[in-house]
């Protein structure tokens, strides 16, 4: 018997919330900025089999390939009441180093589990040849400590050694520690919710409320499918440097194929991605075109096929640098499945946003406190215009999902001054709708640090649609002179950096 549709979106809404309420424990129990003010992190629950019946509204690109950590975990052990699994290896399940997946089983009346908790979090430093572990590198050797799936927790017990070793490899192992145990609190937290949801429900009728949810999903998106024109839908964008990133949108029948061949090789840049984030940036865009609110589960994934050649830039070999593929590349994977779409739906699809996530890391020692502190964060662009209106002003989008650091947070915590941070106006694309405008963020750093950034949309602007212009590309000076997108430097007090960063596309002939 199948649920009620009222009974099915009330057991929905209650898997939501557990997520939601995971992230919320994580965020308020960590340590890094990152995570308490920008939020950068992911919250999920999976069925039985480990496929996906509710997200968090949290970061896309985590969410999307969340589930093939989880899929590594199941495969590594057999997991335990009390057990945690780690991973980061993004050969085995992970995207890049500092994105560390924590996964436990939720046991019911049996002893598999009847539930799995997943929670993924970006860290701030995890060790690697630069502070923040985002490295100009040219293998993953270089990027940072490497955790295939390892069980850090068993039966409730924590593995001390194991997280000493962890520890060991990171230049904040305090803070580290803290957002780890973090973690491991909102797992703890989703677990004891979904306990208390099972005390209320017999396991039977919970197994049939998922497969409704998961189907409903599905056919949600194959009756969007079924709308599109049937066709091959083509598109190329390339990363700065002109590494191709190509793709081909076959839909046909309620079905999509979304092939990736032509996309250049690997690269020695850290610009790799794997086949979890081009799954990941599938998912996202092909979601993006159901107008409803459908429910965010595997489902959705059903009718649709994602092909990504081994050992191309979208699904690289070992040992490629993966540091920037899971930023940016993802980016621009998304920019290319939009290209190709509005071929086939012009008024549904946006014209190209900032299409960069403007990585910034930078580390040295507080001279007020003796102390080694590393800083990570993202800085927002402008949205492309669409059919409906203008692109938003300065807005994290498409597989970023971040806050920024609050300026009064930023300055206590580290050695740094923010000299300016505002609208880069005049940046978006023009049309009949302009996109949105990029952003200004300007460092003064008060003592020694060294500094990366991982930025891209150097060379090739974000594209408008339907006769818009192009977005402005963006930019870096250090103390007024112009730096490349990716550099890493050597900063001593009073160096200023300057980002701004693209605009997005215009849509319409203005």
């Amino acid at each position: 018997m199948k649920p009620h549709p009222v009974e099915l979106e009330l057991f929905r809404q209650i898997l939501v919330s557990i997520a939601d309420e995971m992230g919320t424990v994580l965020r308020k129990t960590a340590f890094s900025s990152n995570i308490k003010e920008r939020r950068d992190y992911s919250c999920a629950v999976y069925d039985h089999n480990g496929e996906t019946i509710a997200m968090g509204d949290h970061m896309p690109v985590h969410l999307g390939a969340m589930p093939l950590s989880v899929a590594e975990a199941i495969r590594a052990f057999r997991l335990e009441p009390g057990d945690i699994v780690l991973v980061n290896d993004p050969f085995r399940g992970g995207t890049h180093l500092p994105d560390i997946t924590a996964v436990s089983g939720v046991f019911l009346r049996s002893r598999t589990p009847e539930f799995y908790v997943a929670s993924r979090a970006h860290h701030s430093d995890v060790g690697g040849m630069s502070p923040g572990s985002m490295p100009l590198a040219n293998e993953i050797f270089q990027e940072g400590i490497r955790i295939p799936p390892v069980r850090i927790q068993r039966r409730g017990k924590l593995d001390r050694p194991l997280l000493e070793l962890i520890l060991a490899n990171v230049r904040t192992p305090v803070e580290r520690e803290g957002d780890l145990k973090a973690q491991f609190l909102s797992l703890e937290r989703g677990a004891a919710r979904l306990k208390a949801l099972a005390a209320r429900s017999k396991i039977a009728a919970l197994r049939r409320q998922i497969a409704a949810l998961q189907d409903y999903s599905e056919r949600m998106m194959r009756a969007e499918l079924a709308r599109i024109p049937a066709g091959v839908y083509r598109f190329e964008d390339f990363l700065d440097g002109g590494i191709a990133v190509r793709v081909a949108i076959t839909i046909v029948g309620g079905r999509a194929k979304v092939d990736f061949t032509g996309s250049d090789p690997q690269s020695d840049a850290p610009v790799n991605a794997n086949y979890a984030i081009a799954l990941s940036a599938a998912m996202y865009v092909f979601r993006c075109l159901i107008r409803e609110d459908v429910p965010y589960t595997a489902g959705l994934l059903k009718p649709i096929e994602v092909i990504a050649p081994l050992g191309s830039v979208v699904n690289a070999r070992e040992p490629a640098a993966m540091a920037a593929g899971n930023v940016e590349t993802s980016q621009r994977i998304t920019d290319v499945l939009l290209g190709a779409l509005a071929q086939a739906v012009p008024d549904r699809i946006p014209a190209a946003s900032s299409g960069t996530m403007s990585n910034v890391s930078f580390g040295g020692v507080d001279p007020s406190t003796g102390r080694r502190f590393a800083y990570y964060e993202t800085i927002a662009g402008g949205m492309g215009a669409s059919v409906t209106g203008p692109g938003q002003d300065g807005v994290h989008t498409h597989m970023t999902n971040s806050w920024n650091t609050p300026v009064e947070a930023f300055e206590q915590l580290y050695p740094v001054r923010i000299r300016q941070y505002s609208l880069r106006r005049g940046s978006g694309g023009a049309g009949r709708n302009r996109g949105g405008d990029g952003i200004v963020r300007e460092f003064e750093f008060l003592s020694p640090v060294e500094f990366t950034l991982l930025a891209d949309r150097r060379d090739r602007a974000p594209y408008g649609l339907e006769g818009g212009k192009p977005g402005q590309c963006g930019a870096a000076f250090l103390n007024g002179k112009p730096l490349a997108g990716r550099c890493r430097l050597q900063l001593r007090p009073g160096d200023r950096v300057r980002i701004e960063t693209p605009g997005g596309g215009g849509w319409g002939t203005a």
